[in-house]
C-alpha cells in the first residue's frame, strides 16, 4: 500500500465555517483599524492645522496691509511707488530716481546724509561706501540731478585755485548719458579748511581727459558740490600713516533736457519723460589716477523696490497698486521654494472639511505721496495657506509612511510566517478528516504532509510533532494490517489442516444413510465458516518477538561460518571496521536470513559463492546477499515474497514459496523490510534494520 500526501479536487474539501477563520479574522481586522487609526490620526492633525493657520490668516490679514501701507508711506516706501519702472540705461550707468520730498538740501552734509537716509536712496558698494542719484519730486525746485556719496577716504589732496593739472589732486569725475549722448564734468577738490572743501564743475569736452583742465576753463555756473571729511580717524593709525575718515560728497549737478521740460507749453512735464534712460556715473579720483571710489564698481545693492515688497506677502496673496487708473505694480506671494508642496497632499487637504473663515479676504489702503494718490488692495486666497501647509506636511508625511510601513511589514511577517502557515495546516487537516469519514476509505489512513511547514517556532515545532505522531501511526496501522494479514493466513491454515482429515471421514461415511455422515458434513460446515478465510500469514503474524540491540557485524559473521552446518556451502562475508547494532531478534533474523541463503543456495550457479555485504544508509542497516545465477523475472520481483508463490515444485510433500514469506514476515515484525533486485550477473536480496 502506497502511502503519500493527499491531494483532493477543491469540491473534496470541505468548506469551512467562519469559526475555523475568527482568529484570523481578527488579526487582519485589527490591523486595518491600526492603519486607519494612524491614518485617521495624521488627517484629523491635518485638519485642526488647517483650521487653525485659516483663523491666525484672518487675524493678522488687516494688520499684514497695516504693515505693508506703513512701509510705503515710510520715505523709501514712497521712493519705490515713484520709481516704479525699472532704468532702461546700460550696465555700470546709475540711474537717478524720483525722491519723495522737493530736493535735497546739498550745502549742508548733515541735513543731506539724513535726507538719504531716511529716503533710501542710496546703493550700498562692498567696502561701505554708498551713492544716491535722484531728482527732487517738485519741478519748481530746478531740473537739477542730486548725488550723495558717502566713502572711507584718506586725507584729500586739494587743487590750488587757477592750477590746471590735477594729476597729484584728488577729484571728481562726473559722467551723464542721455539720449544717445553724453556730458562730462570734473570737479577738483579745494579745501576751505582740515574738515570742508568744495567742488568747481568743470566741463569737459569729450577730450575724456582727468587730469588736465583747458586753459581759461570756467567752472559752470549752476553746478555745486561740496566734500566733508568727518569723525575720528577709522582703525587704528599708526605714526606716519594717512588718517582715513568717513568722507560725504554732495553734488547739484544741472540737466539741460530736465530745465527744458520745465518750460514746455502746457505746464512743466514731471518726471521728465527722459528720466528712466538717464545713466550717470561719479568716480572719486586720487593722485596718479587712484580710483577711490567709482559707481560702475559691481555688486552694489539697490534701495527698496516695489518688488521686494513680494517677500513679505504670504503664499496665495496678491498686492494690487494703483494710481487713478493705472496699476503701477501687481504682486503675488511667492510659495516656500526650500519646501515645494506636494500635488497630492494640497489635493487631499483642499478635500478636508473647510474651515470656517471666509475661501478669500480683501482689504484696501491708500498712500498719500507728492506725485498723487495711490490705492493699495491686498487680497489673500487660502489656497496659498493649503499650499504652504502641504509643504510643511510633506516633511510629516515620512513619519507617517514609516509607521504605516511598520505596520504593513508586521502584518506581513505574521501573515506568512504564523497565519499563513497555521491556515495551510488547518486545511490540510481538514481534507484528511474529511477523508477518513468517506466509508470507502475509512480504513485508509492518508498522510498529512506538513514537512514544508517544519521551523523552529511554535508552528514549525507543532508541524514536526505532527508529522511524527502521524508517521509513527501509519507505521503501527501498517504493522497491524501485516499481523492481520498473516492471522488470516494461519486460520488459513488450520482449516485446511483440519478439512484434509475430515475429507478423508467423508469417504469413508461415503454412504447417505451412514449416521455419521451427517455429524461430519456438519463439521465440514463449521470449518468453513471459522477458517475458510484464514490464511497461515495470520499464525506468523501472532507470533511475538523480542526486539533488541543486536550486533548486525558479529551476527553475520557467524552467519557465515555456520552456515555449512545447515547445508549451505560457500557463504562469504566482509567484516565491518567497528560493530553495527541495530534492533532485531537474533533467532527469527537468522531463520529469515536462513530462508534468502537456501533461496540463493538452490539458484546459483554450482562453485560460485553466496556473498553477504554490509552496508549503513542513513538511520537504516542493509544487508546484501548475492548470488550468481538467472535473474528474476520484473513482475515477479516483488511477488515472490507473497505466501505460496514458487516457480519449484513441490517437495517430500511440502508446498514451496513459504520461506521467503517467513523472511518478510519477521523482519517486519522487527521493523525492517526485504527486497529483491536483479543484478548482472544474478540476483541480490537486500534486508534492511533500523539502526539502534
Amino acid at each position: 500500500m502506497k502511502l503519500g500526501r493527499v491531494e483532493l479536487p477543491l469540491p473534496d474539501v470541505p468548506r469551512l465555517g467562519v469559526a475555523a477563520f475568527r482568529n484570523r479574522i481578527v488579526f487582519h481586522l485589527v490591523f486595518i483599524a491600526l492603519a486607519l487609526a494612524t491614518l485617521a490620526l495624521a488627517l484629523a492633525l491635518l485638519n485642526e492645522e488647517r483650521q487653525r493657520n485659516a483663523q491666525r490668516y484672518e487675524q493678522t490679514f488687516a494688520k499684514s496691509l497695516g504693515e505693508i501701507v506703513a512701509q510705503l508711506r515710510h520715505p523709501s516706501g514712497q521712493l519705490a511707488l515713484l520709481n516704479p519702472e525699472p532704468s532702461q540705461v546700460d550696465a555700470g550707468w546709475v540711474a537717478p530716481r524720483v525722491l519723495p520730498f522737493a530736493a535735497i538740501d546739498f550745502d549742508d552734509a548733515t541735513k543731506a546724509q539724513r535726507a538719504v537716509e531716511m529716503a533710501g536712496c542710496g546703493l550700498q558698494y562692498p567696502g561701505g561706501a554708498s551713492l544716491c542719484a535722484a531728482v527732487g519730486s517738485n519741478a519748481y525746485a530746478g531740473g537739477f540731478v542730486y548725488l550723495v556719496a558717502t566713502l572711507d577716504a584718506p586725507p584729500l589732496v586739494a587743487r590750488e585755485r587757477g592750477a590746471l593739472d590735477l594729476a597729484g589732486l584728488h577729484r571728481v569725475h562726473i559722467r551723464l548719458q542721455q539720449g544717445g549722448s553724453e556730458q562730462d564734468w570734473l570737479a577738483p577738490v579745494e579745501m576751505l579748511d582740515a574738515q570742508r572743501g568744495q567742488l568747481p564743475g568743470f566741463t569737459l569736452a569729450g577730450s575724456g581727459n582727468t587730469t588736465t583742465l583747458p586753459p581759461k576753463a570756467r567752472p559752470q555756473r549752476d553746478f555745486r558740490g561740496w566734500v566733508w571729511r568727518e569723525g575720528p580717524c577709522l582703525g587704528k593709525t599708526e605714526a606716519g600713516e594717512p588718517c582715513v575718515r568717513r568722507t560725504t560728497v554732495s553734488v547739484r549737478l544741472p540737466v539741460d533736457a530736465f530745465r527744458e521740460a520745465l518750460f514746455r507749453p502746457g505746464g512743466p512735464q514731471w518726471p521728465p519723460a527722459d528720466l528712466p534712460r538717464t545713466g550717470l556715473r561719479l568716480a572719486l579720483l586720487g593722485p596718479d589716477d587712484a580710483v577711490l571710489f567709482d559707481s560702475a564698481t559691481p555688486g552694489a545693492q539697490p534701495p527698496l523696490t516695489l518688488a521686494k515688497l513680494a517677500s513679505a506677502l504670504a503664499p496665495g496673496e496678491t498686492l494690487t497698486i494703483t494710481r487713478g487708473s493705472n496699476v503701477v505694480a501687481l504682486l503675488q506671494g511667492a510659495d516656500d521654494t526650500t519646501a515645494p508642496p506636494s500635488p497630492w497632499l494640497t489635493t487631499l487637504i483642499q478635500h478636508l472639511p473647510a474651515p470656517e473663515a471666509p475661501r478669500t479676504l480683501k482689504a484696501r489702503d491708500t498712500v498719500t505721496t507728492p506725485m498723487g494718490r495711490f490705492d493699495v488692495t491686498l487680497a489673500g486666497d487660502l489656497q496659498g495657506l493649503d499650499r504652504s501647509l502641504s509643504a510643511s506636511a510633506a516633511r510629516l508625511a515620512w513619519p507617517v509612511g514609516a509607521m504605516l510601513a511598520a505596520i504593513a511589514l508586521a502584518w506581513l511577517i505574521i501573515e506568512m510566517g504564523l497565519i499563513r502557515r497555521v491556515a495551510t495546516l488547518t486545511k490540510r487537516a481538514a481534507a484528511l478528516s474529511h477523508r477518513l469519514q468517506k466509508p470507502e476509505e475509512r480504513f485508509e489512513l492518508g498522510t498529512l504532509d506538513v514537512a514544508d511547514l517544519r521551523g523552529r517556532d511554535e508552528v514549525g515545532i507543532l508541524a514536526g510533532v505532527l508529522t511524527d505522531l502521524m508517521q509513527r501511526v501509519k507505521d503501527s496501522l501498517h504493522r497491524e494490517q501485516l499481523r492481520a494479514e498473516r492471522e488470516h493466513d494461519q486460520w488459513h491454515a488450520v482449516g485446511h489442516e483440519i478439512m484434509s482429515p475430515l475429507q478423508s471421514l467423508m469417504l469413508l461415511h461415503r454412504s447417505d444413510d451412514d449416521p455419521s455422515r451427517r455429524y461430519v458434513q456438519r463439521m465440514q460446515q463449521a470449518v468453513k465458516v471459522l477458517y475458510g478465510q484464514a490464511s497461515p500469514s495470520e499464525a506468523l503474524a501472532a507470533a511475538t518477538l523480542a526486539v533488541g540491540r543486536l550486533d548486525l557485524d558479529a551476527f553475520l559473521r557467524g552467519v557465515a561460518e555456520n552456515a555449512a552446518y545447515a547445508g549451505i556451502a560457500g557463504v562469504a562475508y566482509t567484516p565491518a571496521a567497528e560493530p553495527v547494532w541495530v534492533q532485531a531478534d537474533e533467532y527469527p533474523l537468522e531463520d529469515a536470513i536462513t530462508h534468502v541463503l537456501t533461496n540463493a543456495d538452490r539458484y546459483r550457479v554450482p562453485g560460485t559463492p553466496v556473498t553477504l555485504a554490509l552496508r549503513l544508509d542513513g538511520d537504516m542497516a542493509a544487508v546484501d546477499i548475492h548470488n550468481q545465477g538467472p535473474q528474476i523475472a520484473e513482475d515477479q520481483l516483488a511477488r515472490i515474497f507473497d505466501y505460496g508463490v514458487s516457480d519449484a515444485e513441490p517437495q517430500d510433500g511440502q508446498r514451496r514459496g513459504q520461506g521467503l514469506f517467513v523472511a518478510k514476515t519477521y523482519l517486519a515484525k522487527m521493523g525492517g523490510s526485504i527486497a529483491a533486485r536483479n543484478a548482472d550477473d544474478g540476483v541480490v536480496f537486500q534486508l534492511a534494520l533500523r539502526r539502534a
